[in-house]
């Protein structure tokens, strides 16, 4: 069998594939399109699925600043709340951190992360920019040449797509890590050994501030999305099924982990959608194989404990679109050289403080839960942490 019968014929073609249409796809197509840069995003979902998929929304004041920059925070900033509190509860008292007296005196702005992807859609496409729906890539082909190919499986059958350039936006189990030749990247993989059930709950939130609650039974975090709805983590077991435990059940745990007796009942409500996450954390270094450059969630992925990954998308976007415009309109490859090297700055330093917080907030064995307790104290008592404490976990 040859090559031609088994790879579709090159139908399509732009200057720059995206695959994927989250924020770091997304956030690079409008800044691409704004410069005259011939592209198109190939994503498999539906549009519908893509406006809905639940994640996390808080983003740093730096994210805020880029989508500024360009154009793309009007909703953010009609709708967005601002979030400058978080509240600790241990086994040895409570304390608030406000951290926007602390550090660099920058906050956080509330935003769901499906009404950002909605709204950068809806720009991306006023613009006149192609999304291709319901099309999954299958491969990146000949990526260390200057004429990448990525074949893809979509409404009207296999398909093939030429292109100058090809950013893989999607994800981790996305065809642009699956193409990486061996050897031509080296991943950095660590397990936490920890397990969270993520909950979001038709209730209004219960405190005014993100709650990180410690406990003997394991960990409970609260974070408000909008007013009329919560999300919660459970520290959870390994390979725990979602539904494992009704909703009422659900709700005593958390009332016990989070010390209600002490701080006063949650606000209830229907539980809409439930996950088990693992909390993991991997980097791929470099970001680049030739034409091929990786971003959001298929270059790096973080435990969720400190809100990292759609910021580090947006600016891992940025940072691209600006090596890719200068490359096509001016023929200046530096942004493209170095792009893998600045936004590795940005993922370790997001993963060294995503990787404290995980120490921070859970109970292993008897030294690390010393350790633990060791960290909170200092947390709660000195200032230069608390400026360190800040600085990180608004910033990326």
């Amino acid at each position: 069998m040859t090559e031609s019968q088994i790879i579709p014929a090159v139908r399509n073609s732009a200057d720059v594939l995206i695959l994927g249409a989250g924020p770091a796809g997304l956030v690079l197509g409008n800044l691409l399109l704004a410069a005259g840069v011939d592209c198109v995003v190939l994503e498999r979902a539906t549009a519908e699925q893509v406006e809905s998929r639940s994640r996390a929304g808080f983003l740093a004041a730096n994210t805020v600043r880029v989508l500024e920059r360009h154009g793309l925070a009007e909703g953010l900033r009609r709708h967005g709340r601002e979030h400058a509190l978080c509240e600790f509860r241990t086994e040895d008292g409570s304390f608030r951190l406000d951290y926007s007296a602390l550090g660099r005196g920058e906050r956080h702005t509330v935003y769901p992360q499906h009404e950002l992807v909605a709204d950068l859609l809806a720009q991306y496409r006023r613009a006149g920019g192609q999304v291709r729906f319901g099309t999954e890539a299958l491969a990146v082909l000949d990526a260390g040449t200057d004429r990448p190919r990525v074949t893809t499986d979509g409404p009207e059958g296999p398909a093939g797509w030429r292109a100058r350039y090809v950013a893989g936006c999607d994800g981790r189990h996305g065809a642009a890590r699956r193409s990486l030749p061996p050897g031509s990247v080296r991943r950095h993989r660590h397990d936490h050994g920890v397990s969270w059930l993520g909950l979001l709950a038709e209730a209004p939130p219960s405190l005014d501030a993100v709650g990180y609650a410690v406990h003997g039974r394991g960990f409970a975090g609260h974070m408000a999305r909008t007013p009329a709805l919560t999300r919660y983590y459970l520290q959870c077991e390994r390979g725990s099924s979602p539904g494992a435990l009704p909703d009422e059940r659900v709700w005593e745990e958390l009332e016990l982990r989070m010390r209600a007796e002490e701080h006063g009942p949650l606000h209830r409500g229907p539980i809409v959608h439930r996950a088990v996450i693992d909390l993991e954390s991997d980097v791929l270094e470099p970001l680049r194989h030739g034409s091929l450059f990786l971003a959001g969630d298929a270059a790096s992925l973080l435990s969720p404990s400190a809100a990292k990954g759609a910021n580090l998308a947006v600016l891992e976007a940025e940072l691209l679109a600006e090596g890719l415009i200068a490359q096509l309109h001016r023929g200046d490859p530096g942004g493209l050289d170095g792009y893998s090297r600045r936004s590795l700055e940005h993922i370790w330093r997001a993963q060294e403080f995503s990787h404290w917080m995980v120490q921070l907030l859970h109970r292993t064995t008897h030294f690390h839960d010393g350790l633990r307790r060791s960290r909170l104290a200092s947390l709660r008592g000195s200032r230069s942490l608390q400026d360190w404490f800040a600085e990180h976990y608004v910033g990326v």
